[in-house]
């Protein structure tokens, strides 16, 4: 069963088969491809965390992980 909280690597995996880290990650392609089958434009909250939702982060701080 995929994890919903797991770490994001720096690089993905470049392999001809399906990896561990495909299997933990398989939650998070399937939203992604999700998102892009309903046009959903995730560049649009990715600019504006950058922007303006770190804020939030200095004020509230860095959520505790759930693992």
């Amino acid at each position: 069963m995929p994890q919903l909280h797991v770490k994001v690597a720096d690089t993905a995996p470049d392999e001809p088969a399906l990896t561990a880290y495909d299997k933990e990650h398989a939650v998070t392609y399937a939203r992604l491809l999700d998102a892009e089958a309903d046009n959903a434009d995730w560049r649009a909250r990715a600019k504006w965390v950058a922007r303006h939702g770190y804020r939030h982060l200095l004020r509230d701080g860095w959520p505790e992980s759930k693992t």
